[in-house]
């Protein structure tokens, strides 16, 4: 209300100046003439008055007025605006009413265009399958340090596939978490099978102590994250071992002895796009990994962390414990 009273003053600071100096006009005429001041003090005081009295009533209205707008929401309509008592507010409310027509059909088309956007990639992400699944089965029958290098080669296309799916389907209208209680360790095994072919031709180890674990979660996502953390893991570790286990009840790490994580990095890791200085020099890197591993997590209502130094390696932590879901 005190906000609202200065603002009306402030409208109509013109109009009391001038009734200011109408009365000083006045209060001069009278005292040139020797006529008495109160005949001009008494109606001046009587209007100011009723001005007090006015301005009060006009700022309840504008109160009222103030709060219809500010409840407003998106979905505007013209009988959702506050009856119109001046042609000024009838000219800002036709000037609104067509804002939020032209508001309305940019966001449409810009919805269409992302739909069909999404449409296509989804398309184009299940149609790359069919060629991928061939050459896998050429090279099945196969054991030649090629046909494992392109075994390694084609099993990391078929992670970028599935991190462009992942990206598509992370802020759909339809999520198809199915939430259900499982062993971890399964869920592990499945993970890190897939690797066994680069964790042998890079002569790296594997630690990876059973956890005993059972989890609520959702089997599907939550194996798309370890992948991400192994694929990771396997990138930057030239030498050594990548360890798995459980840290605490609910906590999974994935350990490695890679190159680690600049310092100046760390707070940034699992923002869109970051690639941090390990990225800058793998021109493959595109910061897309960590983030989508983040936002899954959050929506099955997990957490991860990160420690690191660089030149010892880095430790990925996952909190499974059922926490509040976030609604992004």
């Amino acid at each position: 209300m005190k906000n609202i009273l200065h603002s009306y003053i402030k409208q109509r600071s013109s109009a009391i100046i001038m009734y200011i100096i109408s009365c000083a006009v006045f209060a001069a005429v009278f005292y040139l003439y020797n006529l008495p001041l109160a005949a001009v003090a008494y109606p001046a005081v009587i209007c100011a008055v009723l001005w007090i009295i006015y301005a009060i009533i006009i700022c309840i209205h504008m109160a009222k007025k103030h709060r219809i707008l500010s409840s407003l929401t998106e979905a505007l309509t013209e009988d959702m605006l506050p009856v119109s008592s001046s042609v000024d507010d009838s000219d800002y409310q036709r000037i609104i009413m067509l804002l939020q027509d032209a508001r309305r059909t940019q966001d449409n088309a810009a919805s269409q265009k992302y739909n069909d956007m999404i449409d296509y990639y989804t398309l184009w992400a299940h149609q790359i399958k069919t060629p991928i699944a061939a050459m896998r089965l050429t090279l099945q029958n196969e054991d030649s340090t090629l046909s494992r290098r392109l075994k390694s080669d084609l099993s990391r296309v078929e992670r970028y596939v599935e991190m462009v799916l992942a990206y598509l389907r992370l802020d759909g209208r339809s999520s198809d978490y199915v939430l259900r209680e499982y062993e971890l360790d399964n869920i592990i095994r499945g993970a890190v099978k897939k690797f066994s072919g680069e964790f042998i031709d890079r002569h790296l180890s594997l630690d990876f102590k059973p956890t005993g674990m059972r989890v609520l979660t959702d089997e599907k996502w939550l194996s798309f994250v370890l992948e991400q953390l192994l694929s990771n893991a396997l990138k930057y570790t030239p030498e050594g071992k990548i360890s798995v286990y459980s840290a605490e009840s609910s906590v999974l790490c994935i350990s490695d002895t890679g190159i680690g994580i600049a310092a100046e990095d760390l707070p940034r890791i699992f923002e869109h796009g970051f690639t941090g200085y390990n990225g800058r020099g793998d021109k493959h890197a595109s910061g897309l990994g960590l983030y989508l591993c983040r936002r899954i997590l959050n929506k099955l209502g997990h957490s991860i962390s990160v420690k690191s130094e660089p030149g010892k390696g880095t430790t990925m932590s996952l909190d499974l414990s059922r926490k509040k879901i976030t609604v992004e």
